[in-house]
């Protein structure tokens, strides 16, 4: 009966097909240049073409149109007044709805490779020279606009696919083998819940063997409750509506918690009575996880950049008033007790004004990666946490035995040192040592030569278990107060630097050490100054690029 039933199917089906394929609306195309003339002149070129024409005068109006309109091609200027055309297609390749926007530049200049390369780089698909030849620049439109048009019908195809395969998904059930294949949770339940079928993808996600659920309620086994308080009612909706689509929290064998996106079919008897519910559930917690510490990535970036601007802010009056207390310090009509607390005030105003270069250090990133001392890195640090060390009694010892530097983002290497010394300050809430060691290293693997900078405490260690998952990402031991991807982050840094990061746990008697150790190569001086000068000069043919 479902064969039959999907010959029925297939005739209507591929009229649909037709249909969709016979559709053949207008592409948006826009067009940017600052000068009227130009835009006349290229809808004058592209009028035939029979498309929608949207000019702009400035990449900022371009923008604008570009949020409002479904645009198919950016026809644009690369010289233009504030924003050009490199930095214009740079922000729209940004945005995902513009990953796949066709950009041609348009240059009454010579573009230099360089040029060439930087504009593909940024997103642009073709190139069209001063003066403009009308049959070229029809052409190449054209054909973009009919890719753009094919990829349109074939999105309408995939949705009109997916919305056939919703109403089939009863058919799932007759076909086991099918079922058995799928990644995801299949279940079929009665519509009390008992547990008719149960796959090898349930299997996976949930731990209980088929033979082992079959026959229980599965709300029961499961702990099933909905992620949103406006879906708890989600059960009368799929029996009065025959299907049901959100998120339910499900609770696996071995206690962890499982968030599912979840589809929910009402399978009918011939006779239009309900008689099982076909459930199909894809594990979404770590998608969930990962969004979750997007936006508190975010929000601690900006509060990032809102730090380094009140910095900058406060840095030129902070100036002038350490300059009055330098007069005012050894004014003559101050007495001495007036003089030493001008003296003091000052001393405090210069730890401000020290404490301000170090926020605005932390977070001006370099665009090119330059030679980086290990010893100013870790000192910077260590001066964050001054005040976390004299209120929990952490005393901490530097052993710096060789003026290390490698090449790198200072940035970058600060975080991965802020991540592993916050976390050995936290393991020591009741007091400790810290120990900070930088020497020169040997990788025995690769011959490397290289520098070791080991981070050592005295707190409660790491246990078997923990140890196991430790750089895993959204693993963490601090409950809701960690996104559990410092350490994760921080090994994708080091090994970015061509480095390595391990560390040990061990156990003396009742005291315990806890030390992590970070591998980078490292680069004389005379290999850093040919790196930074290679970085410069290709930084400057940018430049020159750019102003071409």
């Amino acid at each position: 009966m479902a064969t039959g039933s999907a010959r029925e199917t297939l005739p209507a089906l591929n009229e649909g097909f037709a249909n969709l394929l016979d559709t053949a609306e207008k592409v948006n195309i826009l067009m940017v240049d600052d000068q009227p003339a130009k835009l006349l002149s290229y809808e004058v070129i592209l009028a035939e073409l029979g498309e929608n024409l949207i000019k702009a005068t400035s990449a900022t109006e371009a923008l604008d149109h570009l949020l409002k309109k479904d645009i198919a091609i950016v026809l644009t200027d690369v010289s233009m007044p504030d924003i050009d055309g490199f930095d214009l297609a740079e922000m729209i390749r940004q945005h995902p709805r513009f990953q796949k926007t066709a950009i041609i530049f348009i240059s009454g200049v010579h573009l230099t490779d360089l040029d060439r390369v930087k504009g593909y780089r940024q997103g642009a698909v073709d190139y069209i020279t001063v003066p403009v030849i009308p049959e070229l620049l029809r052409a190449k439109v054209s054909v973009f606009a009919e890719l753009h048009r094919k990829r349109r019908q074939l999105e309408m195809l995939n949705r009109h696919l997916e919305q056939r395969v919703a109403e089939r998904t009863e058919a799932l059930r007759e076909r086991a083998d099918l079922l058995e294949l799928a990644t995801e949770a299949i279940v079929v339940t009665d519509l009390r819940g008992v547990i008719q079928f149960w796959n090898s993808g349930a299997e996976e996600l949930y731990g209980w063997r088929r033979e082992d659920v079959t026959g229980t309620n599965i709300h029961e086994l499961l702990r099933t409750r909905a992620l949103l308080q406006s879906n708890n009612d989600w059960q009368n909706e799929l029996l009065t509506q025959g299907k049901w689509e959100g998120n339910l929290v499900h609770c696996a064998r071995d206690g962890r918690e499982v968030v599912v996106s979840s589809r929910q079919a009402l399978k009918t008897e011939s006779n239009g009575a309900p008689s099982t519910i076909l459930e199909i559930n894809r594990d979404i917690t770590s998608r969930l996880q990962a969004e979750e510490a997007l936006r508190k990535a975010e929000r601690l970036a900006a509060m990032g950049r809102v730090a380094g601007i009140i910095a900058h802010e406060i840095n030129n009056p902070l100036e002038a008033i350490i300059n009055a207390f330098y007069l005012l310090r050894d004014h003559a009509s101050l007495d001495e007790e007036a003089r030493n607390y001008a003296r003091l005030g000052e001393q405090e105003l210069l730890r401000i004004a020290h404490i301000v270069r170090q926020t605005l250090s932390f977070y001006r990133e370099s665009q090119q990666p330059t030679s980086v001392s290990l010893a100013e890195v870790l000192d910077s640090v260590l001066e964050l946490q001054s005040r976390y060390f004299q209120v929990n009694q952490i005393e901490v010892q530097k052993l710096y035995r060789v003026d290390a530097f490698v090449f790198g983002f200072p940035v970058e290497l600060k975080q991965v040192f802020l991540n592993l010394i916050g976390n050995a300050t936290q393991a020591m809430p009741n007091g400790g040592r810290l120990r900070i060691r930088i020497r020169e290293h040997t990788d025995p693997k690769t011959q490397v030569r290289g520098v070791t900078i080991s981070i050592c405490d005295t707190g409660s260690g790491i246990s078997r278990d923990v140890a196991k998952r430790l750089f895993e990402p959204f693993f963490s031991t601090k409950s809701t107060k960690g996104t559990g991807l410092g350490l994760w982050i921080s090994k994708g840094i080091v090994q970015k630097h061509e480095g390595s990061v391990q560390f040990r746990s061990f156990r003396t008697g009742s005291k315990c050490t806890t030390c992590f150790r970070v591998f980078l190569p490292a680069h004389s001086s005379a290999e850093v100054m040919r790196a930074s000068a290679g970085a410069d000069e290709a930084t400057n043919r940018g430049h020159e690029g750019a102003h071409a």
